[in-house]
């Protein structure tokens, strides 16, 4: 489970939690332009944007490795991440109708070939996302994505039909059920509010005032109803409202420390989601990335210290992963 989050505020930023009861040998990756990525349908990208993100790696040798993204940013701007989407992803066998791009590939291939949401959607639309495994015994796990630049958000989601392709207004994305879901969930809370609200419980015409005394007795009551539970409709809810009614002065420091803030609101604390298999869910990480410096923060459960990796301090022409 996972929650997906853009924001704007003079630079445009994007990132997440990553919720799972375990780590997945993450790590933050950079892959510089011309190392090559090689993928399942013999494609082999020797030179493409760079990007940042928290990856796992695979392969022996270090030119036979490939960049296992839950979430990046290119140089270009343009963000996409994963999220966990169990019961509703299909993905296809190779060769079943369009350009074949494995599941843990779309990342990679998205960020590499496209600098803007505008020209991703254009590439993604001839896609065939396949079945293959990321590595030998390792089932594809079955996602959706979130893809945005600072003019446009999508929601990407593999499914029988196909490869759907949403226009997202909220910025925001979490799991199940599918994005049509959400999209309509979000009707049954239009009267939230973040101001201090007053009654309209017996008004009978617009602008008349209640006929009953009533009147808030504490702060934040014009929010009554928003959800607090985990679930992915709920955190959807929440963070839209977090995201929506954020203050931040216009500074770096302000922006990331408000992102985080936001992203602690929908935060999973060890212990509170039991797994069917009665392991903890919780937000192993969250972070941040601002998408014009490419500077990436983030923190994880066990350390909240917010640490920084600038995909511009290392040497972006170079032909090797690196693992900060």
């Amino acid at each position: 489970m996972c929650t997906c989050i853009t924001y704007e505020n003079g630079d445009f930023y994007f990132g997440r939690n990553l919720d799972l009861d375990c780590g997945f040998g993450e790590k933050v990756t950079i892959t510089p332009r011309n190392f090559p990525l090689k993928f399942r349908n013999g494609e082999v990208q020797e030179k493409h944007y760079a990007m940042i993100g928290m990856a796992s790696t695979a392969g022996g040798k270090a030119e036979e490795k490939f960049p296992l993204y839950a979430e990046a940013v290119n140089e270009k701007g343009l963000c996409m991440a994963g999220l966990n989407f169990p019961g509703n992803a299909v993905y296809r066998r190779e060769g079943a109708g369009g350009r074949d791009v494995a599941s843990f590939e779309l990342i990679a291939w998205v960020l590499g070939t496209s600098a803007t949401a505008d020209e991703a959607e254009e590439r993604l639309k001839t896609v065939n996302v396949t079945d293959a495994a990321f590595m030998e015994g390792m089932s594809p796990a079955p996602l959706h994505w979130m893809l945005a630049d600072r003019n446009r958000c999508l929601a990407l989601e593999a499914v029988r039909e196909g490869l759907k392709i949403y226009e997202n207004p909220f910025g925001v994305l979490t799991n199940n059920p599918p994005f049509d879901y959400h999209r309509t969930n979000m009707n049954n809370y239009m009267n939230l509010t973040a101001e201090y609200p007053s009654s309209r419980f017996a008004a009978h015409k617009a602008g008349e005032k209640t006929r009953l005394p009533l009147k808030p007795y504490s702060q934040g009551m014009g929010a009554l109803g928003l959800p607090g539970d985990a679930s992915s409709a709920s955190r959807f809810v929440r963070a839209a409202f977090l995201r929506w009614n954020s203050v931040s002065e216009k500074t770096e420091t302000s922006n990331v420390t408000q992102f985080f803030h936001i992203l602690d609101g929908v935060a999973m604390v060890r212990g509170s989601v039991v797994t069917p298999e009665g392991t903890f869910d919780m937000t192993t990480y969250s972070c941040c990335v601002n998408a014009r410096t490419g500077r990436y923060y983030y923190k994880t459960y066990d350390d909240m210290r917010i640490r920084t990796v600038d995909l511009h301090g290392f040497d972006l022409e170079s032909r090797e992963l690196v693992e900060a």
